[in-house]
């Protein structure tokens, strides 16, 4: 479970950084998260998201148990599932917030699209307009109008657009500090398995003597 877990959060990883740099490989990304948005793509990730966010719960609550136990009743065997439900509840929190940081990119993405789509249709009419103004001398006052209401236009849209790369620079930032953690989260999922390892072994022992003492009882 916790390979699985561990191959799913570095498939996220990287389709973040696929949607971070102007790639093709980019464009087949938003084109297929734009098909998961359709149909009944969203029913299935709102249902693989809340199976995901049960089972984090129910981690999280086993364990909580296993620490409300007296240190003395705490068991080699206790000690290893509590790190094994630490690691895994890191994985699917990490996970999720991840594929939460997928979906605001997307959007992000698309936002900035049609924000400059509209500027440039903005900026062809507005340019239209002066040409018309240049060549005719009839209806100045209106022109002058539609002009200046077109500019007002395009400055908002210049700042909305601003708002949005700021945004998304916010993004970028958040994702360089999740990839410090995941190395972190790495590097504690090494540690935990040679724990667990070395717990195991210190079973091992225990069952070998609790074995050599039995027998010599029965001899």
């Amino acid at each position: 479970m916790i390979q699985l877990f561990l191959a799913a959060t570095l498939g996220a990883m990287l389709v973040i950084l696929i949607l971070l740099f102007r790639t093709p490989l980019r464009k087949l990304v938003i084109m297929g998260l734009d098909r998961l948005k359709r149909g009944r793509g969203p029913l299935v990730v709102k249902t693989v998201g809340g199976v995901l966010f049960a089972m984090l719960s129910v981690t999280v609550y086993n364990i909580a148990d296993i620490q409300r136990r007296p240190i003395e009743a705490i068991n080699p065997t206790d000690q290893i599932l509590l790190a094994r439900n630490m690691l895994e509840a890191s994985f699917m929190g990490f996970l999720l917030f991840l594929s939460l940081m997928i979906d605001r990119l997307h959007y992000y993405i698309r936002e900035l699209e049609k924000l400059r789509k509209t500027m440039d249709a903005a900026k062809k009419q507005n340019r239209g307009m002066e040409d018309a103004k240049s060549d005719s001398s009839d209806g100045l006052k209106v022109l002058g109008d539609e002009i200046s209401s077109l500019k007002t236009k395009v400055k908002q849209l210049e700042s909305e657009c601003e708002t949005t790369e700021k945004e998304v620079k916010a993004a970028e930032a958040n994702v360089v500090a999740l990839k410090g953690q995941s190395e972190g989260l790495l590097m504690e999922h090494d540690r935990l398995l040679e724990e667990n390892q070395n717990l195991r072994n210190q079973l091992q022992s225990i069952d070998q003597n609790l074995s050599h003492s039995d027998i010599k009882k029965n001899t």
